[in-house]
């Protein structure tokens, strides 16, 4: 009898630990309850503690933690026609436990699917040079089209980034030319902007210059001193035509002035030369007249 009693005893406090392990259960600060009575949706519980009803209560964990979301690597064809195969990443966490657990049955499955397609579907519609470089646009974009997909769910997507973009290698190629194209162009652009202001300087130094010509000597003296200085280089010093220019009219009129003297000495020499053609021609007209008159004298004395 006594041993039947204890037997009963042991079978009762046995039962009721099981009851109270069924009927308790603590929830994590990160964790909240979705209680199902009867199938019925009752209030989310945690976190802490939680007493349920064994056997008619039935309690579904969900954690509010931001989740980390591994997109695998999509294969698109961008806009302009170049095949990339693109890995992503995205961060979400869930805001509505109930929503949750009742409006989707796999919310890990169900956002990554969505990712996955969004991904495709919005990288499909961009440029190669786009989706390198503006990334941030992009990103941004695809967090608001996942968020407003998954919000029914009660999930909250805070962030979308792409992680890397792979393309062919005769792509890779292609825009190494074409990166060394435009440093060559940015390089002869910067060096005519360079020859223009160096000439808009100089023009504003001529202009100085001229006000006052002995400006240029003092500038070529100044600069043959700065030269003279190292006496085992050989320099080449040239000089412009503006500097020759009045070396070069002084000879011309020199040349002139000579021909002119030359001329007015030709007039004189040519004058002198009639003077004494005329002075012998005089002198013969004297000689034939006395001729003349000493020959009847000459025949009288005869």
């Amino acid at each position: 009898m006594i041993t039947a009693l204890l037997i009963t005893l042991l079978c009762l406090v046995a039962a009721l630990v099981a009851i109270a392990a069924a009927s308790v259960r603590v929830l994590r600060e990160y964790e909240r309850g979705v209680v199902f009575r009867l199938g019925r949706v009752m209030s989310q519980r945690g976190p802490g503690l939680v007493l349920l009803m064994p056997a008619i209560d039935r309690m579904v964990r969900v954690s509010l933690r931001t989740v980390t979301l591994t997109i695998p690597a999509q294969e698109i064809i961008t806009r302009d026609n170049v095949p990339a195969r693109v890995t992503a990443v995205a961060y979400y966490r869930i805001i509505d436990p109930t929503r949750s657990v009742v409006e989707i049955e796999n919310v890990l499955a169900a956002t990554s699917q969505i990712a996955q397609t969004t991904l495709r579907s919005v990288l499909g519609k961009a440029e190669l040079d786009a989706l390198l470089s503006e990334r941030e646009r992009l990103n941004e974009h695809l967090q608001q089209i996942i968020d407003d997909q998954t919000e029914p769910w009660g999930v909250k997507v805070t962030t979308v980034e792409i992680k890397d973009v792979e393309i062919p290698d005769r792509m890779q190629h292609a825009m190494a030319r074409q990166a060394e194209a435009e440093r060559e162009r940015r390089a002869k652009i910067i060096n005519a902007e360079g020859e223009f202001q160096a000439a808009a300087r100089l023009h504003d130094a001529a202009d100085v210059i001229s006000r006052n010509p002995v400006t240029i000597q003092l500038r070529y003296l100044q600069t043959l001193i700065e030269v003279s200085s190292n006496p085992s280089s050989t320099i080449v010093f040239p000089l412009p035509i503006d500097v020759l220019q009045p070396l070069v009219g002084a000879a011309a009129r020199g040349s002139a002035r000579a021909e002119e003297d030359g001329e007015a000495e030709q007039a004189r020499l040519d004058d002198a030369l009639g003077a004494a053609r005329a002075a012998l021609q005089a002198a013969g007209g004297g000689a034939q007249r006395l001729t003349a008159a000493r020959a009847p004298v000459e025949a009288a004395d005869d």
